[in-house]
């Protein structure tokens, strides 16, 4: 996942268009990805998002909930975050673990795990 390709920016729209359901459960959204602050900012203000990204420059957000993983394409490997979403409890405990989620539906399934 990367700011301003296509597949996060269906995902954070997605969250985006359904933010007013998102309000009324009371979940915090966060969005964290390898990109930098400035990129970060400028993809929140270039689509309106109303929730909080963060910035994994290091990657120690990725490894420390196991989704930095290594990927493949056109025949070369690399390390790289796998899209995926955990619903956080007000305990501090793993609701739901979402793992390859779709961007398409992924405002609507990320609902569907709350209370």
């Amino acid at each position: 996942p990367k700011d301003d390709m296509p597949g996060c920016t269906k995902q954070a729209c997605g969250i985006r268009d359904a933010w007013d359901e998102f309000e009324k459960r009371g979940a915090v959204v966060l969005g964290v990805s390898p990109d930098s602050e400035g990129s970060r900012a400028k993809f929140r203000d270039k689509h309106g998002l109303p929730f909080t990204l963060l910035a994994d420059e290091d990657h120690s957000a990725a490894q420390a909930y196991g989704v930095w993983v290594e990927k493949s394409m056109l025949g070369k490997t690399y390390m790289g975050v796998e899209r995926s979403t955990f619903v956080i409890d007000a305990d501090g405990n793993f609701a739901k673990v979402m793992r390859r989620v779709k961007p398409d539906t992924h405002a609507d399934d990320v609902l569907a795990a709350l209370p």
